[in-house]
């Protein structure tokens, strides 16, 4: 499996607009952080997790050239909002486009993007979504791929993680119930939100995604959905621990 990071920022990414901050000002690339999403290439599955504002861009920086399905972790902007730039992949391809969430993920999408799910005199040009309704119970399959859904809480919000094989991703985490850490067992890779490093009401601190770590126990975790708050890359990721890793946008991790 190879898991491309394609966005590890927050939902105004990173520099952040009009923001004089170190972080902000840096000119590592490590620290210029696209919205959050991840491409998950598997025994020939070409998957992306969530769709939001930098999609297009993200695409084409990653070159990826088909994919065969979207997971949704839920429906606040920065994870849905480049849903009509699946357009090209409806047109060189010749399919719709397969989009898996929450069924609360769909109704949101409809809402938003109406013309998507227009039935009757649709614009021939509208993009081409086919919503597929999962929960956090039931594992699904896309192309012979298991993929488990994972319940975790953003703040109130409940939204969803996934695991495929020993890899799990979880964005957006302020706290997972104890019931849902026997499906994060024996990991060997790990990609977990951490905003920064003061409280917050709906994502976990740097201290908080450490101490989640340490009940799951990967063998490796890459952290994202970092805010400018967090610091700089090269300073901050010399205070994580042995096998704890800032991501930054364009890395690949290879995992089982």
């Amino acid at each position: 499996m190879r898991i491309t990071m394609l966005g590890t920022g927050t939902s105004q990414g990173i520099p952040m607009i009009g923001c004089p901050c170190e972080v902000c000002q840096s000119s590592d690339p490590r620290d210029k952080r696209l919205r959050p999403a991840i491409h998950i290439e598997v025994a020939g599955l070409s998957l992306v997790v969530d769709i939001g504002p930098d999609f297009r861009q993200q695409m084409l920086r990653a070159n990826i050239t088909d994919i065969d399905a979207i997971l949704v972790t839920h429906e606040h902007n920065d994870h849905i909002a480049g849903l009509d730039d699946v357009r090209p992949y409806n047109f060189l391809r010749n399919k719709n486009m397969p989009v898996y969430g929450l069924n609360r993920v769909g109704e949101a999408l409809k809402q938003r993007f109406p013309y998507i799910f227009q039935v009757t005199n649709k614009y021939p040009g509208a993009p081409c979504v086919d919503f597929h309704a999962i929960n956090e119970h039931t594992p699904f399959t896309i192309k012979n791929t298991i993929i488990q859904p994972i319940a975790v809480m953003h703040g109130k919000l409940p939204i969803l993680g996934f695991r495929i094989n020993d890899f799990a991703y979880l964005t957006d985490v302020h706290h997972i119930e104890a019931g849902e850490f026997s499906k994060l067992q024996n990991l060997d890779t790990l990609i977990l939100s951490a905003l920064h490093h003061r409280p917050h009401h709906s994502h976990m601190t740097l201290e908080e995604a450490l101490a989640t770590i340490d009940v799951i126990r990967p063998k490796t975790t890459y952290l994202m959905h970092m805010s400018h708050l967090m610091g700089l890359h090269a300073e901050i990721s010399q205070m994580l621990p042995e096998n704890v890793f800032f991501g930054y946008d364009g890395l690949v991790i290879d995992s089982r």
